[in-house]
């Protein structure tokens, strides 16, 4: 038997004789123990191999306010609208009233982070909803805080 210093030229058992380039280790991947493939079933209805990776899809946003920043980590696969429920357990927004800017454009919800092009390290603003804050600082005022008691 001669071996050859690549894998790809190596010699196939099968019963066609369909030995050489190409014929190694068939689609199971260069694990040889004839593993079972695994599949997902990606947000955009794509069916891809899964990938065996520790900490698969986990990247680090940086999500920005005016005044400061957060690094946030998150599933790639998740959308803009999980990263809104996270940012509201760290600030005091409501998901509802945060509105989150990624490459100049407001994302919706339903929306996906990898889909988008959201990798690791990348910046997100997250700004307070205007009309939000607008009703808000009226319903403050018209309300008014008690400071007074009256008595009758």
């Amino acid at each position: 038997m001669i071996k050859l210093r690549s894998k790809r030229f190596s010699r196939s058992n099968s019963k066609l004789g369909g030995g050489g380039i190409g014929a190694d280790k068939g689609c199971g991947g260069g694990d040889g123990g004839g593993g079972e493939i695994k599949w997902e079933l990606r947000p955009g209805g794509m069916l891809v191999q899964k990938r065996e990776s520790e900490g698969e899809g986990l990247i680090t946003v940086r999500v920005s306010t005016v005044a400061q920043w957060r690094d946030i980590a998150i599933q790639a696969t998740s959308t803009f609208g999980e990263l809104k429920r996270m940012l509201s357990l760290i600030t005091s927004l409501e998901p509802r009233e945060q509105r989150l800017l990624f490459k100049g454009r407001e994302r919706e919800d339903c929306e996906y982070l990898h889909m988008v092009g959201v990798r690791d390290k990348d910046k997100v603003l997250l700004l307070e909803d205007p009309a939000i804050k607008e009703r808000k600082k009226l319903l403050g005022q018209a309300i008014g805080t008690p400071y007074r008691t009256i008595s009758v």
